[in-house]
């Protein structure tokens, strides 16, 4: 497992923030630094959120290297034209940034997704009404999330690529080149989406830049935007999968039929939709849409400008929905070479690690683990560098803690200390007492 979070250990000052803000209990401070349970993190970014001193940050590649080594074969995020200060057409942004050495690979980002919005709806439509509804497979920390906390629903995630890696694939099929491609990444999820795909499939991109970083690299290079009008219309459909919902609109339009969907973002909203689903209370809902980043992909911790003014700048551009006969004609072909866009290997689950490979040592520990956790205060207040007293005692239990790491545990052993000291001060030997 890796993930794309870069730790600054000598920036830590082991505050504990970053721990409670963990959905998946994936962070320890010990010892006054930080440490990422690799196998817990789903590169949600919340951990990058919560901390001011900048401890945590993106593992993502040197762009400036990159750049410097010429022509650059970049695939931009959704979220990348909603980023200087209005909004930039795809259309006006690849000539710019060809100047720049950048070439955008916009045409098939579009097609990739319009495919995987294609794919979907035929999927939907394919599916039985109590194998209904189907989630989205576009938020790499969404499925990270069910892997951990949902698995029973894995089998309702939709079995199609990411769209960046389809656009990616289509590039190359294209092309027949090798050479090394880019993604503008707006979120850590994105970069652990190259480095350790989830069905373990080879991605066809080898670098991963976060977007802020090529944003400010573009600005101080003087680099121009066009400027904004609310009236315009934009003939790209892919750019609206940046904001919560335009992944089940873009579905919604492609679809044979009316389609009924849910799309949420914000980490809560996305637990709590998906343990009504858990719970069966989703019936006649066709697709969910979920999101860890508040507004969508604009929320992202990778990107420089705001989510608000990036999501306002989005929803006003009136999108042409209307496809062409030509590219249905495509999207047909495409639909029928399913290794283009179908998962090949179904999303397995993830499971914390045992507590023991024997069965009677893990019954054993796990005894052990409540008895201390009965003993525990019960607030969760983090003092010790774990997000939970449940997780303390199993720190505990694998000899990765003592129990006089509870801030509690130890003023009771102090108490209990100085007791016994007094206790021991009014005592004298037996042979210079006064007898009675």
């Amino acid at each position: 497992m890796a993930h794309s979070i870069r730790i600054s250990y000598s920036a830590c000052h082991g505050c504990v923030n970053c721990i409670k803000s963990c959905p998946t209990e994936a962070i320890r401070v010990i010892n006054g630094s930080i440490a990422i349970i690799k196998d817990l993190c789903v590169d949600c970014g919340e951990c990058l959120r919560a901390c001011a001193r900048k401890a945590l940050g993106l593992d993502d590649d040197d762009w400036e290297l990159i750049h410097a080594h010429g022509s650059v074969e970049a695939l931009p995020d959704p979220t990348f034209f909603a980023q200087f200060g209005s909004f930039w057409f795809p259309e006006d942004a690849q000539p710019t940034l060809a100047k720049s050495g950048v070439n955008l690979l916009i045409d098939e980002a579009e097609q990739a997704f319009d495919l995987s919005a294609y794919a979907t709806s035929r999927i939907i439509e394919e599916m039985s009404p109590d194998q209904r509804p189907l989630i989205s497979a576009y938020c790499p920390s969404v499925i990270g999330l069910i892997q951990l906390q949902f698995p029973e629903l894995l089998s309702r995630v939709i079995p199609i690529k990411n769209p960046l890696e389809i656009a990616a694939e289509l590039w190359r099929r294209g092309t027949k080149s090798f050479a090394p491609m880019t993604l503008f990444a707006p979120c850590p999820a994105k970069i652990t989406l190259v480095r350790d795909p989830v069905t373990k499939e080879p991605s066809s991109i080898q670098h991963i830049v976060s977007i802020r970083k090529v944003v400010h690299f573009l600005m101080a290079a003087g680099v121009k935007v066009s400027s904004y009008e609310k009236s315009a219309k934009s003939k790209w459909r892919f750019p609206t999968w940046a904001t919560r919902g335009g992944e089940t609109r873009h579905i919604s339009k492609l679809a044979g039929r009316e389609l009924t969907v849910i799309a949420v973002s914000g980490l809560r909203n996305t637990k709590d939709l998906l343990q009504q689903l858990e719970l069966g209370r989703l019936r006649g809902v066709d697709f969910v849409e979920c999101r860890t980043c508040d507004l969508g992909c604009f929320g992202g911790v990778a990107v420089p400008e705001s989510r608000f003014l990036a999501h306002l700048r989005n929803r006003h551009i009136e999108t042409d929905w209307e496809v062409s006969p030509q590219r249905r004609s495509e999207l047909d072909a495409l639909y029928e070479t399913p290794k283009i866009w179908h998962t090949r290997e179904p999303i397995p689950s993830k499971q914390r690690l045992p507590l023991s490979n024997d069965l009677s040592e893990a019954m054993s520990r796990l005894k052990q683990m409540n008895a201390i956790f009965a003993e525990m205060p019960h607030i969760d207040c983090g003092a010790c560098g774990r997000p939970s007293c449940k997780a303390m005692a199993e720190d505990i239990v694998r000899e990765q803690g003592d129990i006089t790491d509870c801030i509690f545990k130890l003023r009771e052993g102090i108490s209990s200390l100085a007791a016994q000291i007094l206790s021991l001060a009014d005592t004298q030997p037996h042979t210079i007492q006064k007898r009675r």
